[in-house]
């Protein structure tokens, strides 16, 4: 017998409490009206953490990507996870800001997840074989690209739903040094940004 919708929401609330130490305030939003697109969210960033980028790595593609979407929510809170997962603070604020972290492997993929959201993947051949060239092959593209999809879902549900940054994200002491920085959401670097900010 099919579950019910009510029984799809428990299964799903007991998938985040696996996977994240409180069930984030995004995942509520999704699975209050849809538990499909709940399940969708957390099982594939279960799958892409399986992956081949770093998850340092893996949290300054989608702080990159969260900002160049002017999500508030995401923003935010992987500026937090990433933070966790040994970014930096001033790689996270500089990413935060639009510009580029030093370390040239996390500069080159905050640059091709860039240039991926920009041209809406219609790189040309001698701009795949520059970031080749910097070790940012088709691995990576590809797993920036299902991090591209995957944010752009959570980002666009936040920003319909404006949904409120969970308070130990916005209490935590790291995000407390960095407020002066991600409490503002103007963009400061290049490349595309909305006209309106969150």
């Amino acid at each position: 017998m099919p579950e019910s919708f009510a029984e799809h929401q428990e299964r799903v609330r007991e998938m985040a409490r696996e996977k994240y130490p409180f069930i984030p305030n995004q995942i509520r939003v999704l699975n209050k009206h849809s538990p499909a697109a709940a399940e969708t969210y957390i099982a594939t960033m279960n799958a892409i953490e399986d992956g081949q980028l770093e998850p340092h790595e893996r949290e300054a593609v989608i702080l990159a990507i969260s900002r160049y979407n002017d999500c508030h929510y995401c923003a935010r809170t992987h500026a937090f996870l990433g933070s966790e997962a040994g970014l930096s603070k001033e790689a996270i604020e500089a990413i935060h800001r639009g510009g580029l972290p030093d370390e040239p492997r996390l500069r080159a993929l905050v640059q091709a997840t860039r240039l991926l959201l920009d041209k809406r993947g219609w790189l040309e051949r001698e701009e795949v074989d520059e970031l080749t060239h910097r070790s940012i092959g088709r691995t990576e593209l590809y797993e920036i690209n299902v991090l591209i999809g995957l944010k752009i879902f959570s980002n666009y549900v936040n920003h319909v739903a404006r949904t409120e940054v969970d308070e130990s994200i916005q209490q935590a002491p790291n995000i407390q040094e960095m407020w002066p920085v991600i409490g503002d959401m103007k963009w400061q670097g290049d490349g595309d940004a909305p006209a309106t900010t969150h």
